[in-house]
């Protein structure tokens, strides 16, 4: 994995959505005064008449966006996820949800691995409020390729949809866009019969990590990558808790609300099974570099083998 190309899931927009629009005279790009952080300038760049700057002011945003998806527009919302799921979240659930309006979100620096930025811009909790709006579709991709996919499908699916991208590069483990991806599918990326690694964003390649260091202790792991984390593919959840018997969760969220409780919610329906989340622990966090940050929280390869080794001889 250390030697795999990295590449920061908000470059990935900034790529797609580029492209995307020289095929989509419908698409026009809204940000909030950050369009070199979440990279919608790449945009801004080719197509300086179809992108807006609202300034910071997150919550008129969505309502613009709201109005140019009204008049036949597919906007693509740009901004921190702290502020465009936080800030925006009455708009978007009022103006954008409730009409199931097609706008897209794609909500960049979430998680701990903003870093050095702080507690204040550390979202750990967008995939909470996004899945909590009826008819919302939300994604995590994991890496470069993921990214441009997800991107790319969200014009394709009629109706409002959440992409969180990250600022810290991730390795790339898919070879092309064209790997298959459907909104609402995950793919197992390791098989294996002793436990299941369900993981989002990036911490799927620290899963790919952990499972062949679990592998080298003769403990097979299935991983599994779930970028759309609503809707979520039920299916395969059930068929690894079925196969593996026991499940772990990684995310860069909250614990409560997000992947784990998504998880946790289908299996507890269709087929009870030990489920352990990895993630943040209901905290906040704090200033400090990346990857020290993300091995302080647990959201790291070495942690998930703990976790791994002690659920599978519980």
């Amino acid at each position: 994995m250390a030697d795999m190309k990295k590449i920061a899931t908000r470059d990935s927009y900034g790529k797609a959505i580029t492209q995307l629009g020289a095929e989509h005279n419908d698409i026009v790009v809204m940000d909030a005064d950050l369009a070199g952080s979440t990279k919608s300038g790449v945009f801004r760049k080719e197509f300086p008449n179809r992108h807006f700057n609202c300034g910071i002011a997150e919550g008129n945003m969505m309502a613009v966006a709201a109005g140019m998806a009204a008049m036949g527009l597919v906007p693509y919302v740009s901004s921190f996820a702290m502020f465009a799921a936080g800030r925006g979240f009455e708009q978007i659930r009022n103006s954008i949800g409730y009409p199931h309006l097609n706008v897209k979100i794609v909500a960049s620096h979430g998680g701990i691995s903003v870093g050095e930025d702080g507690a204040s811009h550390q979202c750990c909790e967008d995939f909470a409020l996004m899945r909590s709006i009826p008819g919302m579709v939300v994604m995590c991709p994991a890496d470069d390729a993921e990214a441009q996919a997800a991107v790319r499908a969200a014009y394709e699916h009629n109706g409002p949809v959440y992409i969180r991208t990250g600022r810290l590069a991730v390795p790339q483990f898919h070879e092309s866009v064209d790997f298959g991806f459907k909104i609402g599918k995950g793919e197992v990326l390791r098989e294996g019969d002793d436990i299941a690694i369900i993981a989002t964003g990036l911490m799927v390649a620290e899963a790919v990590a952990a499972a062949d260091a679990l592998a080298e202790k003769g403990i097979h792991a299935r991983v599994v990558n779930l970028c759309t984390i609503k809707p979520l593919d039920e299916e395969l959840v059930v068929k690894a808790a079925k196969e593996c018997g026991k499940v772990i969760t990684c995310e860069e969220h909250n614990i409560l609300g997000g992947l784990g409780e998504a998880v946790c919610g289908v299996l507890s329906e269709k087929c009870p099974t030990p489920v352990r989340r990895i993630g943040v622990n209901d905290e906040f966090g704090h200033s400090g570099p990346a990857a020290a940050l993300l091995k302080e929280f647990g959201l790291c390869a070495e942690h998930i083998v703990e976790v791994a080794e002690e659920f599978v001889k519980a």
